[in-house]
């Protein structure tokens, strides 16, 4: 379970362009609810490498409660989805 919204930063190129995309990362999480890094990688792209680079980017700092078995913090993998909404985009995922 993630613990408040994660700080992506938004590419500011593709901000003004009004582009908007959805990125899944796997990510492990060990059993103390940190991102393990170098375990990061994309599941689905976006379409955009600067949204998917920033997604990359920002999974360090995400911080989540560990996932729990019998009671006890175990670690674990899983997909969390990144999403970067422009506000005046009608959709611009390719």
């Amino acid at each position: 379970m993630a613990l408040g919204e994660p700080a992506v930063e938004y590419p500011p190129d593709l901000f003004v362009q009004g582009i908007s995309g959805s990125v899944d990362l796997r990510l492990f999480v060990d059993s103390a609810g940190q991102v393990v890094p170098e375990s990061t990688s994309i599941q689905r792209t976006s379409g955009y490498a600067a949204l998917d680079s920033a997604a990359l980017a920002a999974a360090p700092k995400l911080r989540y409660a560990p996932g729990r078995r019998a009671g006890r913090p175990v670690a674990m993998l899983f997909l969390q989805p990144v999403h970067f909404r422009h506000p005046e985009s009608t959709d611009s995922t390719p």
